[in-house]
């Protein structure tokens, strides 16, 4: 199996997946970076790892070479770029494809309306829902908005981001943490308005005026910073939180293992939300709004973490309290966490699913098909009962505005 991921470049995100590729692959992957890291993500202390990963090729550099093996490899993942030309020569030719994608509607759905809109999701998208071109869904809504355009019916799998996964050989003293008198409270993020800083801030003057004993870490920066010191000053609550300022990634991860309860309160425009595999990597009680993209995957309510209602603060306070008074619940929940990333979503499951994945397409699901003609399309193969759930599993159709209720019913049921 030759493999060749491309995207506008890789982050610690995507390493540890393009790690376990390259272990199984060896000079059969390669992964395309079509252009430079934001400076923005290298103030944030992302690395620029040009250089550094022998499987990693800059698309400027080598252009001949990556359109060779964009059109020779057996399978291409593809996204993370608005550009379609790289990918172009190889739908024509009619060879297989795997889409990865965030929303496509994060500002909401009512965008799909737009003709101008629909004619671009048709040419990207729509016109192959019945070739072998299929998409990985990083996100729980990202089924919902290509349905909305009728593109890869029965060919959405679920996907997501895999950042480094820790396997911790003692993790009663990991969670060892929920047991401390008072509770410890965290936040990371940029201080943008729809990822929310300033939710986190009120829930911390909520908890103060209850009389509860924790302390709130906020790291991060942006916009939004001197609004938050603002908050923070003029609710007095300089005793209960401390703004961190950004921090090295390593750093947020240090915290989050010191850490009770991780708060995450963006809203539908979170594509995805790494932070959330890290803190429940990391053994952390989650309270997360339904409205991030990684909560419907990562978190089962009541299990393996906590679901808020987004934008709803008193479901919010209500939810955050039971997590304040009871120690067993958050310990369990932490656990559960732990144990959904360890065993489900990491880097090692989601690389192994996509291989097989990929070899079932590329073989036509053995039901003997032969290749096509070039300037032919493939016939889809059907993949989306492969696994029952996890990456490369089938991911559902739900509306945003059904997803919070469909989360706590699960939730209900699953306990």
């Amino acid at each position: 199996m030759k493999l060749t991921f491309v995207s506008n470049y890789i982050n610690h995100h995507q390493i540890p997946v393009s790690n376990e590729l390259y272990r199984q692959l060896g000079e059969n992957y390669r992964f395309i970076q079509t252009e430079p890291m934001e400076e923005e993500r290298v103030k944030m202390g992302w690395q620029d790892e040009t250089g550094k990963r022998p499987y990693l090729l800059q698309y400027e550099e080598y252009p001949e070479d990556c359109r060779r093996l964009i059109g020779d490899s057996d399978m291409v993942v593809f996204g993370g770029t608005d550009e379609e030309c790289y990918i172009q020569e190889r739908l024509r030719a009619g060879r297989p494809v795997l889409r990865y994608s965030e929303r496509i509607y994060k500002s909401g759905q009512w965008k799909a309306v737009s003709p101008r809109g629909l004619r671009r999701k048709y040419l990207d998208h729509t016109r192959y829902r019945k070739s072998s071109v299929y998409l990985l869904c990083s996100g729980g809504y990202v089924a919902s908005d290509f349905h909305l355009v009728r593109a890869y019916p029965g060919k959405m799998l679920k996907w997501g981001y895999f950042p480094e996964t820790r396997r911790y050989e003692d993790v009663e003293s990991l969670l060892g943490k929920h047991e401390e008198r008072s509770v410890s409270l965290m936040w990371a993020g940029r201080f943008l308005d729809w990822k929310h800083p300033e939710m986190p801030v009120l829930l911390a003057e909520y908890l103060k005026k209850k009389g509860y004993e924790f302390h709130l870490s906020i790291a991060g920066g942006g916009e939004m910073e001197e609004e938050m010191h603002r908050m923070v000053s003029e609710k007095g609550l300089e005793d209960v939180i401390t703004l961190c300022g950004y921090l090295k990634p390593s750093r947020i991860r240090e915290m989050m293992e010191k850490t009770s309860v991780y708060l995450f309160t963006s809203d539908y425009k979170e594509g995805w939300g790494v932070v959330l595999n890290e803190a429940m990597n990391s053994g952390c009680a989650v309270l997360a709004s339904h409205a991030i993209g990684a909560a419907p995957f990562l978190i089962e309510h009541g299990k393996n973490g906590c679901i808020y209602e987004s934008g709803n603060f008193q479901d919010m306070t209500a939810k955050a309290e039971k997590l304040m008074a009871d120690v067993s619940y958050r310990k369990r929940l932490g656990k559960g966490a732990y144990e959904k990333i360890i065993t489900e979503w990491n880097a090692e499951n989601a690389a192994d699913r996509l291989l097989k994945i990929a070899e079932a397409i590329c073989a036509g699901a053995a039901d003997g098909r032969e290749k096509p003609a070039k300037g032919e399309q493939a016939a889809a193969t059907d993949i989306s009962g492969i696994y029952a759930d996890g990456p490369c599993s089938r991911a559902e159709i739900i509306a945003p505005g059904k997803m919070y209720r469909y989360l706590m019913k699960k939730g209900a049921e699953g306990r």
